[in-house]
């Protein structure tokens, strides 16, 4: 499908595939082989060597996966983009693929646990070091910068606090010393934020929350210029093995036909949510992107199309109060994903980011009453019925 003048509605439905190439099957084949048969010995000789296309192995390429990865490259506005088993499959691809010994990152102030796990690995076992910046300032960002500097890895809406990171800033500052900025934009999908846009490298998503949306599969996502992610393709990905499966990769561009549909009733829940969070005497504070009250209000109006489906917020009180509030909801579960259908709560300080050094949670913003809320699909009122209740239950403080 050609996309010029065509909106992001109209491409997740259709872009990456024909039906007459596929017997006029309206929902795209699922290719569930390990490998592939080649017509003659010089055939597979000329794949192996790379002078003839076609597919060898589904953990080099596959039909199906390919289908979401050119799709997710469409969207994202990238050249390429790589499927992985998870999320962090494909953030540990990506700063493996960029990094060597001795080498360091500069992150932002605040990442997912994980994330966080995966640095001190690095550092530990390949001496990859690593600094973490709030980022509110070029001249913070410049102070850190040394002649090994190669990445700069940014959340921005950052995980669990919600605070942005200002994309153009970070680029203006990277590109003057040949960095390469990497982006997860999970919270945001591409619907929300397009980081390659404001001259980002590589975009990362954990593809299990909203690209999937529905809680079933668990699934990362790179894109990025054709040359790097080829080159990702075919060392840490190829090597390490953490490819998508092809079942998986439907469920994907299944998930993803409904993303923006998805993606509008989770910040209008958020948006009604958060006005009531904000005047509750029992909440202390309440951290939401599209907030107008939110210091950094200013950056989402650059880069954000709107404020998504996460909120964090701080319990008056104390970490068992805020646990106390998580044990009396009814409607809400508890667990540590988000972008589902399902409304989900959870408290980041002792689990997401439970990995995290408390003096580090601090330094982050993550406090032991802070909590992280994946607003879903369900009637606003009846979401918002299930929080007032449990606030309830805590009575005064």
């Amino acid at each position: 499908m050609n996309n010029m003048n065509k909106r992001m509605e109209t491409i997740v439905i259709h872009h990456g595939y024909d039906a007459k190439q596929h017997l006029g099957s309206l929902s795209a084949p699922i290719f569930q082989t390990s490998t592939f048969t080649f017509d003659t010995a010089e055939q597979g000789e000329a794949r192996f060597a790379g002078q003839e296309d076609g597919y060898i192995y589904s953990r080099l390429a596959n039909p199906t996966v390919r289908m979401l990865e050119e799709k997710m490259a469409c969207l994202e506005g990238g050249e390429a983009a790589l499927a992985f088993s998870s999320g962090m499959a494909a953030v540990s691809a990506v700063l493996l693929a960029l990094t060597k010994a001795n080498d360091h990152i500069i992150c932002s102030q605040g990442v997912y646990g994980c994330t966080f796990g995966l640095l001190q690995m690095l550092k530990k076992k390949y001496h990859v070091s690593h600094d973490f910046c709030a980022m509110e300032t070029e001249e913070e960002i410049r102070r850190l910068i040394r002649p090994e500097t190669v990445c700069i890895y940014v959340e921005t809406p950052i995980n669990p606090t919600m605070k942005l990171i200002d994309l153009q800033m970070v680029v203006n500052v990277a590109k003057e010393y040949g960095i390469t900025v990497v982006v997860d934009n999970t919270f945001c999908s591409p619907y929300l934020q397009r980081p390659l846009e404001f001259g980002c490298d590589v975009v990362v998503h954990s593809a299990t929350k909203y690209i999937g949306g529905h809680g079933d599969v668990i699934a990362g996502i790179a894109v990025g210029k054709k040359e790097l992610m080829e080159e990702i393709a075919k060392t840490t990905q190829k090597d390490i093995g953490g490819v998508l499966s092809p079942f998986d990769a439907w469920l994907l561009l299944r998930g993803l036909k409904t993303l923006p549909v998805r993606m509008d009733r989770h910040c209008d829940n958020a948006e009604k949510i958060v006005e009531r969070l904000k005047t509750h005497p029992l909440v202390e504070r309440v951290c939401y992107p599209a907030d107008p009250d939110n210091r950094d209000y200013p950056i989402y109006q650059k880069q954000m199309k709107r404020g998504g489906g996460l909120i964090s917020f701080e319990i008056k009180g104390t970490k068992r109060d805020a646990q106390r509030f998580l044990n009396h909801l009814q409607l809400i579960q508890i667990a540590v994903s988000l972008g589902d259908t399902e409304t989900l709560i959870q408290h980041p300080a002792t689990m997401t980011h439970s990995v995290v050094p408390e003096e580090e949670r601090i330094k982050m913003g993550i406090s032991g009453q802070l909590i992280r809320l994946s607003v879903g699909l369900e009637a606003w009122e009846d979401i918002w019925d299930d929080l007032e209740q449990a606030l309830s239950s805590l009575g005064v403080i």
